[in-house]
């Protein structure tokens, strides 16, 4: 590709000649970009829930307490709010590459960090050093971006969801990992319950020399380089022409609803349906299920983004939030009812998410968007961290069905505002 930058970026200065042979190009290395990203998804992935699924237990373990075991997921949410935003600035100056291997780095020492915390009996420490495993999961957000930056206004929105559905597979595999892993540490002789995190460490490991050899040429310093082709030729390209703050806004606002009222709901279902006497695997199989609707169906939402629009399709997202929170409230007292409200909380986050990560991309100039996307990841981890903190109170206040109906005031705001961002420069069709 003409004037496509290099490993270290330094393209920006170079001239840039045959724009349309540069978006020619640029279709070519948004397929390996997509490909590459998925695969991280998947590593990064099975890294991340290796880590989480024994946290809440290493934390009551360290702790002596094991009311405080819900701390370990809270620091990892917040560590994820934290880091987004500086690893989002890295990616503007340095591009993606360097910015979601550096979010893997970070994370591997936050799991050294962990296995010392244990071995020290160290609460403090291992508060610290999930924060620290936060950065993973910042950089696993931050992918679906890097999966919109050479899109087209045609694509954008299947793309994107692509690497969101890859993190399925690591989902899945990741916590199903924890007795094998527990054979490997016994083998290592590491601190107990703390085994899997050895394929915590290969999975981000491999994360990283993945971003840092195969993410060539850098997608976000390719799409900007495209602007500075498109000025200098005077035609369109990926990059959108105007920005549009109010979509954009709007975009941000849908993201972290949607994702306010999944983490809610969902966090305190677990405890829900063991008061109603669920047995520990319906518990664990419903989750799955809740899962999967969040990741396993999002090509299927990234495509109806790209026929019917974006706006459109974040309120189907909406729409189907409703019927989550109106069966889970109706059907309470059913292990099935909540269990398909769940499913469709998964459904509903996805559409908003997908549909959302889209809008904020093409709404933003290239100037503002990198900044917004790290915005937006960090209101959407640091409002499923109040989430999920709040709603506990919430249950126990006026129980599972009144959580449902109270958060449902998120999804009654997102809707409403619709209008608002379509008159704010969105294309109903965009």
């Amino acid at each position: 590709m003409t004037g496509s930058p290099d490993a270290a970026g330094s393209s920006r200065s170079r001239p840039v000649t045959g724009f349309g042979d540069d978006l020619a190009a640029a279709a070519v290395i948004q397929r390996r970009t997509v490909r590459v990203l998925s695969a991280g998804q998947v590593l990064g992935g099975i890294a991340f829930g290796a880590t989480i699924s024994l946290g809440a237990i290493l934390a009551g373990e360290v702790s002596g307490e094991e009311s405080l075991s819900g701390l370990a997921a809270a620091a990892v949410t917040l560590g994820t709010a934290f880091t987004a935003v500086p690893l989002a600035a890295l990616a503007r100056r340095r591009g993606r590459r360097l910015s979601l291997a550096s979010g893997m780095a970070i994370a591997l020492v936050g799991v050294a960090g962990v296995i010392t915390a244990v071995a020290a009996t160290s609460f403090p420490l291992l508060l610290v050093a999930f924060l620290l495993v936060g950065a993973g999961q910042a950089a696993n957000l931050q992918s679906r971006f890097a999966a919109a930056d050479l899109a087209t206004d045609a694509t954008r929105g299947r793309d994107l969801s692509i690497v969101v559905w890859a993190t399925t597979i690591g989902a899945v595999l990741g916590p199903n990992l924890t007795g094998p892993g527990e054979a490997v540490g016994d083998l290592l002789g590491l601190p107990a319950l703390t085994g899997p995190y050895v394929f915590t460490v290969l999975g981000q490991s491999l994360a990283i020399v993945l971003y840092l050899t195969a993410l060539r040429p850098d997608p976000l310093l390719t799409a900007q380089q495209l602007v500075i082709s498109r000025e200098a030729s005077g035609g369109s390209a990926i990059a959108p022409r105007a920005d549009r703050p109010w979509p954009a806004r709007y975009a941000i606002f849908a993201i972290a609803a949607a994702h306010g009222v999944m983490v809610s709901v969902m966090a305190m279902t677990p405890v829900h349906l063991l008061h109603q006497g669920a047995t520990l695997t319906v518990i664990g199989f419903t989750i799955s299920l809740h899962i999967a609707g969040m990741y396993a169906v999002a090509p299927v939402f990234g495509l109806l983004a790209d026929r019917i629009g974006r706006i459109p399709t974040i309120l189907v997202g909406q729409a189907v939030l409703a019927a989550a929170l109106v069966t889970a409230s109706f059907g309470q007292d059913s292990t099935l009812w909540v269990t398909v409200g769940l499913i469709l909380l998964g459904l509903g986050w996805s559409a908003s998410t997908v549909a959302g990560s889209a809008l904020l991309t093409e709404a933003s100039s290239e100037a503002h968007r990198t900044r917004r996307q790290g915005t937006s990841d960090f209101l959407m981890s640091l409002v499923g961290a109040a989430g999920a903190i709040l709603a506990g109170l919430v249950l126990g206040w006026i129980g599972y069905g009144g959580l449902a109906v109270a958060v449902s005031i998120a999804v009654i705001a997102t809707s409403a505002l619709a209008p608002l961002a379509l008159r704010g420069g969105a294309r109903a069709d965009a």
